[in-house]
């Protein structure tokens, strides 16, 4: 399946981000996501086996989500990401 050049796109971060914190920017999101669907999952689940994979599916987006944010923070004080651009980070709600 092919994916579409990400590398270029505007975002909802305003303008133009560097390929490196549009990555990140993007992983943030993901990792929203993730939290997100293991939230749900975990209210329909129906069998242990559901519970053990959104259980991990959970710790893993709060996981990625922290390094991300991390390595956003590291590229702020390292001046290469534009706080003015910056989208608001869930901590998965």
């Amino acid at each position: 399946m092919n994916q579409p050049d990400m590398d270029n796109k505007k975002t909802d971060y305003g303008n133009m981000l560097k390929k490196c914190d549009t990555n990140i920017a993007r992983t943030i999101e993901l990792a929203n996501q993730m939290i997100e669907l293991a939230k749900k999952g975990d209210e329909h689940m129906e069998d242990p086996g559901c519970g053990i994979l959104y259980g991990i599916l959970l710790d893993s987006g709060y996981r990625l989500l922290d390094l991300a944010i991390k390595e956003k923070n590291a590229h702020i004080q390292k001046g290469w990401w534009k706080i003015s651009d910056e989208k608001s980070d869930k901590k998965g709600d």
